[in-house]
C-alpha cells in the first residue's frame, strides 16, 4: 500500500465534460458562433480551460490555434467563459462509481490524499465542493497553483515535499497520457483508469504502470488482487 494517493480530477474522480460543452456552447452562442458536440469537448479537456478553449473556437471559426493563442482572443473571451463555467460548475457533471468509497477506504487505513489537475482553483474547488469531495484531501494543487502545471512534474514533486513522502511511497491515479508523463517525469508509479480523457485514445497506448478497471481495485487487498491475476 501507498502512503500518498494523488488523484487528477477531470475523467478521474469526475466525468466534467456535460457540463464543460454546456459552458463552451453557451460562449460560443454568445459570441455568434456555431455549436461543438460532446464527443470533441471530451477530446479537449486536460491542458486547461484556456486551452480547450482555443481548440473549440479554432474548430468553430476556421482560425489556427496558433494564432488564437497569441492574438489576444482568448484573453478576450475568457472572463465570459469563466462566468458560463462557474454557473454550470457542478450542474451536468457525474462523480464516477466507487470513487466516494475507495476514498473513504483510503483515508481509513490513513493513506494521505491530494488532487492535482490543470483546471485553474476558480474552477476545481466549486467543483469539488458541490460533490462534496473536498474534505476527502489534503492539499489541491490546480493548473495555477505553482508556475508549472501537468505534464511538468512540479505539481508531484510538490505534493511529495509538502507530505515529506518518497516517490516510492506515491502514486498518481489517472487518465491521461499526460497524467502519465506527469508521473514518469516525477518518479512515481502510475495507475489508470480506462473511462477518462485520453484525447480518444486508449489509455493503454500511454504505457501506465497499472490500468484499473474502477476506483474499488484501489482498496482491494493484495491478496485478492493476486487470485484476480491467476
Amino acid at each position: 500500500m501507498y502512503s500518498l494517493y494523488l488523484f487528477d480530477l477531470d475523467g478521474t474522480l469526475v466525468d466534467t465534460a456535460p457540463e464543460i460543452t454546456d459552458a463552451t456552447n453557451a460562449l460560443l452562442a454568445s459570441a455568434r458562433l456555431p455549436q461543438v458536440d460532446e464527443a470533441l469537448v471530451r477530446q479537449w479537456i486536460g491542458h486547461g480551460t484556456r486551452e480547450l478553449l482555443a481548440q473549440a473556437v479554432a474548430h468553430v471559426s476556421g482560425r489556427a490555434v496558433d494564432i488564437l493563442r497569441g492574438d489576444g482572443t482568448l484573453d478576450a473571451l475568457m472572463p465570459a467563459f469563466s462566468l458560463h463555467y462557474l454557473e454550470h460548475c457542478g450542474r451536468r457533471s457525474r462523480v464516477y462509481p466507487q470513487v466516494e468509497a475507495a476514498l473513504d477506504g483510503l483515508r481509513d487505513r490513513g493513506a494521505r490524499l491530494a488532487v492535482i489537475t490543470n483546471k485553474e482553483e476558480r474552477f476545481a474547488f466549486p467543483l469539488l465542493e458541490r460533490h462534496g469531495l473536498r474534505d476527502y484531501f489534503q492539499l489541491v494543487v490546480c493548473g495555477d497553483t505553482l508556475p508549472a502545471k501537468k505534464p511538468d512534474p512540479m505539481p508531484i514533486t510538490h505534493c511529495l515535499k509538502r507530505f515529506s513522502v518518497s516517490a516510492a511511497q506515491a502514486v498518481f491515479v489517472g487518465d491521461s497520457e499526460i497524467d502519465v508523463k506527469t508521473a514518469r517525469a516525477a518518479g512515481v508509479a502510475c495507475w489508470a483508469v480506462p473511462y477518462g480523457y485520453n484525447h480518444g485514445r486508449p489509455i493503454q497506448s500511454a504505457g501506465p504502470d497499472r490500468v484499473i478497471e474502477s476506483f474499488a481495485e484501489l482498496v482491494e487487498q493484495p491478496e485478492r488482487r493476486l487470485l484476480l491475476i491467476d
